[in-house]
């Protein structure tokens, strides 16, 4: 009672804080067009030599636990399963290829140039410091057009580039504590954990649609187990040492394609609006929790007698390293379509601009939440004493993850408007909205076309003046040639429609004799 009491005084108001200045920020950022991820880790950064402030430490054994679980089963649910299958080579060679590429240059340049660091623990680093952060990225390519091709394959590399960065922090840790690895007894777990972290995730999302479809939920109950879901995925997974990132990343994926299949439209809306708040707040804590762990870092490696602009050094060298992996690798898979799949390289039309796309994907590779996670979960002891250099990794993580964002982060809109690599994009633009268009009228026609063979015959609707409506109105629906009718002023007056609407309920809702739940109820409708 003493410990709860305690917290409730110091930690829930530190908390309360630092969610209304995530709010704050994300608003101010938005005003600036600048990502707020950037803006959050300055500012965690600032508080943190406020003084008196209490120290925010948090337990490594719970950090992949907290945060990872509902941020992958978020970004499963977003992405397109279509895409994702479409470009799987490149999004596989980036989420698997380039991450171990980019480990083992960090590993060979730490074990050469940062003394005491050896190979082995040059790939925990590595491990750390590998995988882009898919939240920074997002937040900043949202204020800059890019082709849907690259926003795919962006979003695809992020579920998977986790796994993949966790499946050699987790070899290199094992090789660190024994001092060796055995490959035959590695190859094995390394399988197991890839293969056994997706039958995980499937197996628990199938019994979840089924609970889903079994029982009588409402939206709410049904918002409390997807937010529950992602959480059995990954600890199950973990329990028998499998891939739990992986197990998330499969299972929300295959409910997310069933979707429409276990969830109603109220419970999808709701979903939705609960998910995007989450997840919103989860990553403000983690990027703030970035730069309120700085000063606790500096004091370690003080601590340890590194000077502090050595450790600053060492971070710049191996930001260095992460970036120009990244750009090597882009531009290898540019030349490798091009030598190995001639069809595809025919339909790029490659030009002098086509050149800068793969400048554009390889300077997206922003470092975020995944990095700080991995870096905090290392042991703090290894066999009863500290673990080597874990503060000179935390630290280099740190200076690796600020750099990348407020670099890579303020110049990657500047980059993209300045060479405009994807000028030819409006063309796709214009065909998408076509097909949009061709969608809807095809949908109009399909909804029109039922509705009369079904009941137009039907003695039981002859003369019914409602279903004489419904036929009316679906019969104009279908034979609107032009459906892009709502150009910006009707807009504007449709919009002023539903806010006279809103005004009427609203004061309609003052008669204290209707039900205030009816009002409600239609203002959502107007809403909707």
């Amino acid at each position: 009672m003493v410990f709860i009491n305690e917290m409730m005084h110091t930690l829930l108001p530190l908390f309360l804080m630092m969610v209304l200045m995530i709010v704050m920020l994300t608003i101010w950022a938005n005003k600036l067009k600048i990502a707020y991820p950037i803006l959050l880790v300055l500012a965690g950064l600032g508080v943190s030599f406020i003084p008196g402030l209490p120290v925010v430490s948090i337990d490594p054994d719970l950090i992949f636990f907290i945060f990872l679980p509902p941020l992958l089963f978020e970004a499963s649910w977003t992405i397109s399963f279509k895409e994702m299958k479409k470009w799987w080579r490149i999004i596989g060679s980036f989420a698997f290829l380039v991450v171990f590429f980019t480990a083992f240059l960090v590993a060979i340049v730490a074990n050469k140039y940062i003394p005491g660091f050896s190979i082995a623990l040059g790939f925990v680093l590595g491990g750390i410091v590998s995988p882009p952060d898919a939240v920074s990225t997002g937040a900043i390519t949202k204020f800059v057009k890019i082709p849907k091709t690259t926003s795919a394959i962006l979003e695809g590399e992020s579920l998977l580039n986790d796994a993949s960065s966790l499946i050699i922090l987790r070899f290199a840790l094992v090789a660190v504590g024994s001092g060796q690895i055995i490959w035959q007894e590695a190859a094995v777990d390394f399988l197991w954990m890839l293969f056994g972290g997706v039958g995980i995730g499937l197996v628990i999302a199938f019994i979840f649609m089924r609970i889903h479809k079994k029982w009588s939920t409402d939206a709410a109950s049904d918002t409390a187990l997807t937010l529950i879901a992602p959480y059995f995925m990954y600890w199950l997974a973990e329990q028998v040492h499998c891939s739990g990132v992986l197990a998330v990343v499969s299972g929300g994926l295959l409910m997310s394609w069933r979707r429409l299949d276990f969830l109603s439209s109220s419970s999808r809306i709701n979903g939705y609006s609960v998910w995007q708040s989450f997840v919103f707040i989860l990553n403000g804590i983690v990027f703030l929790l970035i730069g309120l762990e700085l000063p606790e870092i500096v004091s370690g490696i003080r601590a340890n007698g590194i000077p502090l602009s050595t450790a600053i050094g060492y971070g710049v060298l191996v930001t260095a390293v992460l970036i120009g992996a990244r750009i090597i690798s882009s531009y290898i898979a540019l030349l490798s379509t091009i030598i190995f799949r001639r069809n595809i390289a025919r339909g790029m039309k490659l030009s002098r601009r086509s050149w800068l796309s793969p400048l554009i994907l390889g300077w997206t590779g922003m470092r975020g939440v995944v990095s700080l996670a991995a870096a905090l979960s290392i042991p703090l002891t290894l066999n009863g004493a500290p673990y080597p250099h874990r503060n000179l990794i935390l630290f280099i993580t740190f200076v690796a993850i600020l750099l990348t964002l407020v670099i890579q982060g303020l110049t990657l809109p500047y980059i993209i408007n300045k060479f405009q690599p994807f000028r030819s994009m409006h063309v796709a633009e214009e065909k998408q909205a076509e097909t949009r268009l061709q969608i809807k009228k095809g949908l109009k026609q399909h909804v029109y076309n039922h509705i009369k063979n079904k009941y137009e015959n039907d003695e039981k609707w002859i003369g019914h003046v409602g279903m004489e409506k419904v036929l009316k109105h679906w019969e104009n629906q279908a034979n609107t040639q032009d459906i892009r009718w709502i150009d910006e002023n009707i807009k504007a007056v449709l919009l002023e429609m539903f806010e006279l609407q809103r005004q009427y309920l609203s004061e309609l809702n003052k008669d204290p004799e209707i039900d205030e739940d009816l009002i409600r109820s239609q203002i959502y409708q107007i809403d909707l």
